[in-house]
């Protein structure tokens, strides 16, 4: 199976991008609305902040989750006993952001917000009848004025070949969100687990836009949409000595949303939380 790239400004749009979803986990989109100049600067700006010593003086506040991870605290995937070879920055608008980062990073949190509205205005068009019928309120009014939707930027290390055997970027797991929207990264290494149980390979041609289904999306559409197993590997060679940047948008909806008869978005977030180990 190969993942399809899909013309964000095609008139099917809309219908391919949810028939990908639906059929793989993940869509990608060209051609799309976020400025690859202000990805590129991000990218330059924050490796810059994970490769200088700034960092330790914004470390994670554990109540509102928000800073800096340090590898130390990194996660461990769901079901797997070795943490990620990862550091990464929480952001939220309300949240501790280094000044000189704070704008560039706030207008990609509102441009990535505005088309991921759609998005999922885009996948409640195209739900069958029978599927719209659990969502509990539109899915895009969902995260409307939500203070949960979080922008990470992620720092994975070049190798130094003392890595915990066994351990890679980011181990098999799925994400805990309604949709998740990640431009492609400065390297490859991510992976999405097929039907089938094989592992392909995400274009990560630079300039694409990657959305995948998170545990929620799949709870409010009573499986209808499958969360999607996704993994980053650990790179060969050369490719080694190469840091990796990566800026997952995770799409939350307001703690009191009912994404089922058995879970509003808050108890789902916090069960989560609590076997990732972070709270």
């Amino acid at each position: 199976m190969k993942l399809e790239t899909i013309d964000y400004q095609a008139a099917d749009a809309p219908q391919r991008f949810v028939e990908s979803l639906r059929n793989t986990g993940f869509g990608v989109l060209s051609n799309h609305p976020i400025a690859q100049p202000l990805v590129e600067q991000i990218y330059r700006d924050w490796q810059a902040f994970f490769l200088s010593d700034d960092k330790q003086q914004y470390l994670f506040n554990p109540s509102t989750q928000d800073g800096f991870f340090p590898a130390s605290v990194s996660e461990t995937a769901k079901g797997n006993s070795l943490k990620d070879i990862k550091e990464y920055f929480h952001v939220y608008p309300w949240g501790q952001i280094p000044a000189a980062l704070r704008d560039n990073i706030i207008n990609y949190y509102q441009l990535a917000n505005q088309l991921a509205a759609e998005l999922l205005d885009w996948v409640e068009q195209y739900s069958p009848a029978e599927v719209a019928q659990h969502y509990r309120e539109p899915l895009s009014k969902m995260i409307a004025d939500s203070q949960k939707t979080l922008l990470r930027i992620l720092h994975y290390p070049p190798l130094t070949g003392s890595e915990t055997p066994g351990a890679i970027r980011a181990a098999a797991h799925e994400d805990i969100n309604l949709l998740t929207v990640l431009p492609a990264a400065n390297e490859p290494g991510l992976q999405v687990k097929g039907r089938n149980g094989e592992w392909i390979d995400v274009p990560s041609d630079f300039g694409n836009l990657i959305i995948n289904i998170g545990d929620m999306l799949q709870e409010a559409s009573n499986g209808y949409f499958p969360s999607t197993t996704h993994r980053v590997i650990n790179p060969q060679g050369a490719d080694m000595r190469k840091s990796r940047i990566s800026l997952p948008l995770f799409l939350h909806p307001r703690p009191e949303v009912e994404l089922s008869a058995r879970y509003t978005a808050d108890s789902y977030l916090m069960e989560r939380l609590r076997e990732l180990g972070v709270i």
